[in-house]
């Protein structure tokens, strides 16, 4: 039976290549996408909707409309240092949309799908299991984990998604990530500082909404880990990135975190355990040098 999906930040990263990923079988899905602005995906083979989704009787109007059988929220302030700075946005974004998602999902009897993040986090442990304890470091990490506790409050069906520093390809992009900064300065012949005391598991952004789509197809329930299997400096997944694509390395030059004085603090180690997903998914990610090649098949 075709499933009715909506997809808030359509026009994002993980926003867009699901939406490419669902539009592959039409006949299973009906898309549905929801962001601000104009249509970026350079598609138009779905229904498109301009909104804010932090105005709640435009959410409210749209989605009691459609009555989708899924909301996938992939929008989400995600710049560590700007939500430091202007709280109030990303407050407005980061939990206060996703408490007007969870009321109308109620009432609509949608089942939501959330993204999160490894920065609910303090990073002094690693490897961390969907039950272990957070301790966000930074604003974004706490709204974050603000998000979370709005859904566990919730009596709805609803599909958490805690993920790492993802990286990736769309049309259009209004932000960079650290793959394809890494990749377009080496090309340019620029030297880069990257910090060696920082360690994440790098998260492919198809690995991502493959995950997303199994999380659909068997309306999964609870929150789970998605993230390459490789936990890496930072420094080294920028070796990596030159390794891939055939780039000078002697461009990347090792710093420590605490010389680059940014307003938000990070957790120094993450990655994710994820025998969870393994398990009841039934989802196995890769290493960060397979999805890495598997990126660079995609880019040529």
């Amino acid at each position: 039976m075709k499933k009715s999906v909506v997809i808030t930040g359509s026009n994002g990263l993980l926003g867009q290549t699901l939406l490419s990923l669902l539009l592959k079988d039409p006949s299973m899905y009906e898309v549905i996408g929801f962001s601000r602005g104009l249509n970026r995906s350079r598609r138009d083979d779905f229904k498109y909707v301009s909104i804010d989704i932090t105005n709640k009787e435009s959410l409210e109007t749209q989605l009691y409309d459609i009555k989708p059988d899924f909301i996938v929220n992939t929008a989400a302030m995600t710049n560590v240092d700007a939500c430091e700075s202007d709280r109030e946005a990303c407050k407005a974004l980061n939990v206060s949309a996703v408490a007007y998602l969870a009321e109308i999902s109620k009432k609509i009897d949608a089942h939501l799908i959330h993204l999160s993040t490894d920065f609910i986090f303090d990073g002094t442990q690693g490897n961390y299991k969907e039950t272990d304890l957070p301790n966000p470091l930074s604003y974004y990490g706490e709204t974050k984990l603000q998000s979370e506790d709005v859904l566990n409050k919730s009596t709805i069906d609803f599909t958490i998604l805690r993920t790492i520093l993802v990286y990736g390809l769309t049309a259009d992009m209004s932000r960079n990530n650290i793959v394809l900064w890494i990749k377009e300065s080496l090309e340019k012949q620029k030297e880069i500082t990257i910090v060696n005391d920082q360690f994440r598991a790098p998260t492919y952004v198809l690995t991502l909404a493959e995950a997303c789509k199994r999380c659909i197809d068997i309306r999964a329930i609870g929150t789970f880990n998605i993230a390459s299997n490789t936990l890496l400096s930072i420094y080294e997944i920028a070796l990596q990135v030159a390794e891939v694509f055939g780039l000078d390395s002697q461009y990347i030059k090792p710093i420590a975190t605490a010389t680059l004085n940014q307003p938000a603090n990070r957790p120094p180690k993450t990655g994710f355990d994820l025998t969870k997903t393994k398990n009841e998914l039934n989802f196995h990610p890769k290493s960060f040098m397979e999805d890495l090649l598997k990126f660079k098949q995609e880019l040529t």
